[in-house]
């Protein structure tokens, strides 16, 4: 029975919704995550009768055919990069970006990766690192005599040093954005690579045309919303359930024809 297979597609397509659901919630307290959500798309359609097919000798015509469907299958799980909240945290080398555009990070293996993690700190030999360790691109070193690091609006970061009166000027810390954000590949640790669907990468200064600016001390928090993801998974339960349920219905159905096959 067509049913069985059709539900299956249900609950399959349900399964993969709740996963996506899950590490949405799971990273509720991830610096920078862009929540994720999943696209469906009907399966093909078996036709019986066409419509507008003709029906007698005198140009009479089907008003509506029949069509019946195979079930549903995943398009895509698009991240939603709408802006999360920014929150203060009295740390030095925290950065939080306010408007569109990524910190550039160099990889272990030369690739540069794409992130809104601002969460930074200083390596061992004094640059301007990620979590991980990887450095910020280009990258800035901030000498190991510095009293005190300030990083403006417009990404340019600037310390005093004994001696100097003025600051030091140490570098900018520049933003990358993209025409299609959502096509970027997440390879964990909160980057993304660039990808043929998102475009190449457009650099800039924060506080330029289309750029965000920067603010020191604080960093974006999750755009997951709680209320919204426990709406999505009540709603995604009672769909696998109503599958579940056609399923059962059409395997009693197989057992009453079968029964009166035998009978």
């Amino acid at each position: 029975m067509r049913a069985l297979q059709t539900a299956a597609t249900g609950m399959m397509a349900q399964e993969m919704n709740v996963q996506v659901i899950s590490n949405n919630v799971a990273n509720m307290r991830t610096t920078g995550f862009k929540r994720q959500r999943v696209n469906f798309q009907d399966l093909l359609y078996e036709q019986y009768r066409r419509a507008g097919a003709p029906t007698s000798d005198q140009n009479t015509q089907v008003p509506a055919g029949v069509f019946v469907g195979a079930g549903v299958k995943t398009v895509s799980t698009p991240r939603i990069m709408n802006q999360g909240n920014i929150s203060p945290t009295e740390k030095t080398y925290d950065i939080a970006v306010r408007g569109d555009g990524f910190f550039r990070i160099t990889l272990p293996d030369g690739r540069t990766g794409y992130t809104r993690d601002g969460a930074l700190d200083l390596d061992s030999q004094g640059r301007l690192v990620t979590a991980e360790g990887n450095p910020v691109d280009p990258g800035i070193t901030v000498p190991n005599n510095a009293t005190s690091v300030a990083i403006s609006n417009l990404g340019v970061v600037s310390a005093l040093v004994p001696g100097n009166a003025q600051p030091q000027q140490l570098g900018v810390i520049t933003l990358s954005r993209f025409i299609n954000r959502t096509g970027l590949e997440s390879i964990g640790d909160n980057l993304y690579l660039e990808t043929a669907g998102s475009g190449p990468p457009i650099d800039g200064t924060p506080g330029a045309e289309g750029f965000g600016t920067l603010q020191q001390g604080y960093l974006e928090d999750s755009n997951v919303n709680a209320v919204t993801e426990i709406s999505s998974l009540i709603a995604a339960q009672r769909a696998y359930e109503l599958n579940a349920r056609v399923i059962s219905a059409s395997d009693q159905m197989l057992n009453a024809a079968a029964q009166i096959f035998r009978g």
